[in-house]
């Protein structure tokens, strides 16, 4: 309990024990694909064509793969008017009777998913040519893991790749490691497929978590369950301003979010190294602070300073206390 008033002295009544919701099985007769191929959009109806034709380009046919567009009630644009352009009756489109936010849309699409493996495809990313195929192949070599990945570029909105994600060697064979997840994560979702069975056995996303709730899924199902991480890079991840990203971090909710991701995590992992973790929060929020600042958008850097120095306080006065307990 100490280390649960420490930490969340930041955080007022969130509470890190609270089960992730859960997912109910395929029912009985239902026909199961192979694949299900999951794409959630709101607002990002300009982008869906590349997303689908990604897909469409690799597609193992209906026995084998479910495709389906999971709309959160976009409110800018008309995503099922490209699945029935660009999809032509391949593509099945869901629309939400409300906005679910994020997190929430990503468990409408497990729930609606009948595959074996489940793929949460972004509306705004894609995969690139050999995605499916690269991955059949690690399933087969590796068919008791829960979690199958390979790198994903990052992209802007012009599609410009920006960056790369880095390889996880300690991963590469299958593991349980979670090392590289401690300071981040080391995955982006566009190149993420797990085993629906995990899902129905260990929950789906955590509503209560905003940004970083496919981080704790990533480390739940590899300390759980088993990763498998390809070095191959057969995915794009698109980051620009106006995505969940760039809003969170101009709130200053993106710091906050991990650290109740923190919290979970120390919950759920008792050696999970937690004063490593806040520590780096704490570094990482005045850097972000710094660029905000840098960027001249002074309002949102003043809030990315006040965590920082709030966390900086924690720090400083319950450092014996987490060290106490983490031994």
């Amino acid at each position: 309990m100490r280390q649960k008033i420490n930490l969340l002295s930041l955080l007022k009544d969130f509470d890190p024990s609270a089960p992730p919701p859960k997912i109910s099985a395929v029912a009985a007769g239902i026909h199961r694909p192979r694949w299900s191929i999951m794409i959630p959009t709101f607002n990002c109806a300009n982008l869906l064509r590349q997303t689908l034709e990604s897909v469409l380009s690799q597609d193992f046919g209906h026995d084998l793969m479910q495709i389906e567009v999971i709309d959160d009630c976009s409110t800018t644009d008309d995503p099922e008017a490209v699945v029935k352009e660009v999809g032509r009756g391949r593509v099945t489109f869901h629309r939400n009777e409300q906005n679910l936010g994020a997190t929430s849309n990503f468990n409408v699409c497990i729930e609606r998913s009948r595959g074996e493996l489940v793929h949460i495809l972004h509306g705004d990313d894609w995969v690139l040519p050999g995605f499916y195929t690269h991955l059949e192949a690690i399933v087969a070599h590796r068919p008791n893991a829960s979690l199958y990945a390979t790198r994903s570029f990052f992209v802007d909105e012009e599609g410009v790749i920006t960056a790369v994600t880095n390889r996880i060697c300690s991963l590469e064979n299958g593991g349980h490691s979670y090392s590289e997840f401690v300071t981040g994560t080391a995955l982006q979702f566009a190149g993420i497929v797990v085993r629906r069975e995990f899902y129905e056995t260990h929950g789906g996303f955590r509503p209560s978590l905003v940004h970083c709730a496919d981080w704790e899924m990533w480390v739940r199902a590899i300390n759980v369950g088993l990763g498998v991480v390809s070095p191959q890079v057969l995915s794009s991840y698109r980051v620009f301003d106006s995505n969940d990203t760039g809003r969170l971090v101009k709130t200053a909710e993106n710091l906050k979010d991990r650290l109740r991701l923190y919290a979970v995590l120390s919950h759920n992992i008792p050696e999970f190294p937690l004063l490593d973790a806040l520590n780096n929060l704490r570094r990482f929020s005045a850097k972000q602070a710094h660029q905000l600042q840098a960027a001249g958008d002074t309002t949102s850097a003043e809030k990315s300073y006040l965590f920082s120095k709030q966390l900086q306080a924690l720090l400083r006065r319950n450092k014996f206390r987490f060290l106490s307990f983490l031994n």
